[in-house]
C-alpha cells in the first residue's frame, strides 16, 4: 500500500509544479483586483470543486479579505440576492463547462460583477466569460480512472491559497489581524487574551498565619485551589501548596507542631493583570508551578489567581 501512497504524492506534486509553471502576469492582475474591491469575494463551484470553493472562502476570510461561499444551486433559489454590484466573483470548475456554474454567469454579466475563473481549460465557457482566468491545467489526475477528481483538486486548492498568501502580503496582514479573526484559536490566546481574562477574583483562599493546621487544610479543601495565600489581599506573605502540603507531612508526620510558617513558599510568583495569558502560562512552564498570584509583586498585594488547571 506504500507504493501507491507514494505514487499519488509524486503525481499530485508533479500537476502542482505544471500549475506553478503556468502562472503569469494574470494572478498578479487577479490580485490587484482583489484589493481593490470594495465588495467582498464571492467563491462557488459545485461537487468537488464546491468543497474546495468553500476552503478558498474560509482562508481569504480568515486573512484579510473578506468572502462567503455561494451554492450555484441555492443561488437560483434566492441566494443570488447576496451578491453585490461590487463583488468579486470566482467560479471553480475544472471543465470550465459545469452547468450550474454556467447558469450563473447571464446574472453576474447583468449584475455588472466582476469574474474570475478558476479551470483547466482556457478556452472553457467559463473562462471565455471570465475577466480574469487562472489556469489550474494539470498533468493527470491520481486516480488511476481519471475520473475522480484528485490532482485538479489539489491545483485548486492551492491556486486559492497562493491568492490568499498574495493578498496577505500586498495588506501588510500581521499575526494581531489573524488573531483577531481567530479569537479561540491559540494564537488569539496568545495575542489577545490577558490574564485580567481569565483569573479567578471571587472568594479567594486567605489564611492568618497564625491559623492551626486543620484551618489549613479545611481552607484549602473549601478553596479547590489547591493553595491558599497567607495574609490577605493587602499583603502576602506567602502561600501554601497542595504540594507544599504534602512535603511537610513526609518530613513532619506529626502535625501538631507544624505552622503555616514553616510550610509556606515565602516568595510566591506574582504576575501583572496586564500581562497576556501566553506570557503567564509561560512564565508557570519554566517556574514548574500550575499557579500564579496576579497582583502586584512589588507591593505583594493581590486581586485574583491564574491556573492553568483549575481544581
Amino acid at each position: 500500500m506504500k507504493h501507491i501512497a507514494k505514487r499519488v504524492f509524486d503525481i499530485e506534486v508533479e500537476s502542482l509544479q505544471h500549475v506553478a509553471d503556468l502562472i503569469d502576469d494574470e494572478f498578479t492582475r487577479v490580485v490587484q483586483t482583489i484589493l481593490n474591491t470594495t465588495g467582498k469575494v464571492v467563491v462557488t463551484g459545485i461537487g468537488k470543486s464546491g468543497l474546495i470553493g468553500k476552503k478558498i472562502a474560509a482562508t481569504l476570510a480568515s486573512t484579510g479579505t473578506p468572502s462567503f461561499f455561494l451554492h450555484p444551486g441555492e443561488a437560483f433559489h434566492g441566494d443570488l440576492g447576496m451578491v453585490g454590484a461590487n463583488d468579486v466573483v470566482m467560479l471553480i470548475s475544472y471543465s470550465g463547462e459545469t452547468e450550474e456554474v454556467l447558469r450563473i454567469i447571464p446574472f453576474l454579466s447583468w449584475n455588472k460583477n466582476v469574474v474570475i475563473g478558476v479551470t483547466g481549460n482556457p478556452n472553457s465557457t467559463v473562462a471565455k466569460n471570465s475577466h480574469y482566468h487562472l489556469n489550474i491545467k494539470i498533468v493527470r489526475e491520481a486516480c488511476p480512472l481519471e475520473l475522480a477528481p484528485t490532482s485538479s483538486t489539489t491545483a485548486a486548492l492551492v491556486m486559492g491559497d497562493a491568492l490568499a498568501i498574495a493578498l496577505m502580503e500586498s495588506r501588510d496582514f500581521k499575526q494581531h489581524d489573524f488573531a483577531r479573526f481567530h479569537p479561540g484559536g491559540s494564537l488569539g490566546r496568545k495575542l489577545l487574551v490577558k490574564v485580567k481574562d481569565l483569573m479567578r477574583i471571587d472568594k479567594l483562599p486567605f489564611i492568618n498565619e497564625n491559623a492551626s493546621f486543620m484551618d489549613l487544610l479545611l481552607n484549602m479543601s473549601a478553596g479547590r485551589l489547591g493553595m491558599v495565600m497567607v495574609g490577605d489581599a493587602t499583603y502576602i506573605k506567602g502561600i501554601v501548596t497542595d504540594g507544599d502540603l504534602r512535603r511537610a507531612l513526609l518530613q513532619h508526620p506529626d502535625t501538631s507542631t507544624l505552622t503555616i510558617t514553616e510550610i509556606m513558599t515565602v516568595n510566591p510568583v506574582i504576575i501583572d493583570s496586564e500581562e497576556f495569558a501566553s506570557q503567564a502560562e509561560q512564565l508557570m512552564i519554566e517556574k514548574k508551578i500550575t499557579t500564579l498570584l496576579v497582583g502586584s509583586a512589588q507591593n505583594r498585594t493581590v486581586s485574583g489567581i491564574y491556573q492553568i488547571y483549575g481544581q
